[in-house]
């Protein structure tokens, strides 16, 4: 009777023991699934490639130092979400707080990690061309193409592209083409254009919406200033009206290309090209850049006024005129120093 007491006792400890484990086991399994995972700063993330394994993802992450928990937790806990099998290939982001669930459920989902591309307003093509190949999380399939090439590519075979691709933020995801981002910014410029065109103001002497967008883009290279946008629009549809020479230094630097090193000399101004206005009436060719929606707002409904002339305080700002003489002191004094 004592040896069977005894083996009791035995089980009964064991018994207790395996509990007592097991309850370690889940609490502890608990705790990992719930607490936030090692992410030093913010802007991490973690690639899933094609084909990769489980034990990879899990394997790369303690690699990191993101997770020192065993692999068999994070097995289980994708068995317990059931996730196994199911987790998407892509980038996703490693938020400061996300716990291994939450990481597990952006995999499930395929959430993957939404990155920003900014045109900025005023750039031009070469500018956009020049930013898109420096975005290393892009895949450059526009690369070694000239910009004939590219815009047939986008199927608009034969347009200019100057202008052509509206600067807003572009979201995109690691591994997309940068044609891609070229396609959304084409398309967005074209329906903003048709939009702005469709209720643009009466009587303006522009004949189509490209004109409209050559106008913008004047207006965007004029001035930063939201306030002197529809003023500066109003100046050039007026100059337009009269057949008055534009004369507007953004355009002639354009027409300079890489002849242009910080200033404009006076035999720049009579070099005659198409793009000089200070030669040529009425509006250069193409676009000088790439105009923002206020600047398309502001060439389709500019100011009223008998303004004909502005001219660069130096900060920011202009003084407008109405006559020439009324400009010439403007001139005299904001940009000869030499107000009385």
């Amino acid at each position: 009777m004592r040896g069977i007491a005894l083996w009791r006792a035995i089980l009964l400890t064991v018994l207790v023991a395996a509990i007592a484990a097991g309850a370690w086991l889940w609490f502890d399994w608990a705790r990992f699934a719930g607490t936030p995972l090692a992410i030093p700063a913010p802007g991490q993330s973690i690639d899933v490639a094609r084909g990769a394994s489980f034990k990879d993802i899990v394997h790369d992450l303690r690699a990191r130092k993101v997770t020192h928990a065993s692999p068999l937790y994070w097995r289980v806990l994708a068995m317990e979400m059931r996730a196994s099998g199911r987790l998407h290939a892509g980038e996703y982001a490693l938020r400061p707080g996300m716990t291994p669930r939450n990481l597990i459920a952006d995999m499930a989902a395929g959430k993957v990690m939404q990155r920003n591309f900014t045109i900025v307003d005023g750039w031009t093509f070469a500018d956009l061309r020049k930013a898109l190949a420096a975005v290393d999380t892009l895949t450059h399939d526009t690369a070694g193409q000239d910009d004939a090439e590219l815009m047939k590519g986008l199927g608009a075979e034969g347009d200019h592209p100057e202008g052509r691709f509206l600067p807003e933020t572009y979201a995109y995801v690691k591994g997309d083409k940068d044609s891609s981002i070229l396609k959304r910014a084409y398309a967005a410029m074209s329906k903003t254009l048709d939009a702005a065109w469709n209720s643009r103001a009466p009587d303006l002497p522009l004949a189509t919406p490209y004109e409209a967008l050559i106008l913008a883009s004047i207006v965007e290279k004029e001035t930063g200033r939201a306030d002197e946008r529809p003023r500066i629009a109003g100046v050039f549809v007026r100059r337009l009206r009269l057949r008055m020479l534009l004369q507007t230094d953004p355009s002639v630097i354009y027409g300079m290309g890489a002849a242009y090193v910080g200033n404009i000399r006076r035999s720049d101004l009579t070099a005659d090209n198409p793009y000089n206005t200070y030669t040529r009436v009425g509006l250069p060719p193409t676009p000088i850049a790439l105009p923002g929606r206020a600047a398309i707002e502001a060439a389709l409904h500019p100011a009223d006024g008998k303004e004909l002339y502005f001219v660069a305080r130096g900060d920011g700002s202009h003084v407008f005129s109405s006559t020439l003489e009324e400009h010439n002191r403007a001139v005299a004094c904001y940009q000869l120093k030499r107000c009385q």
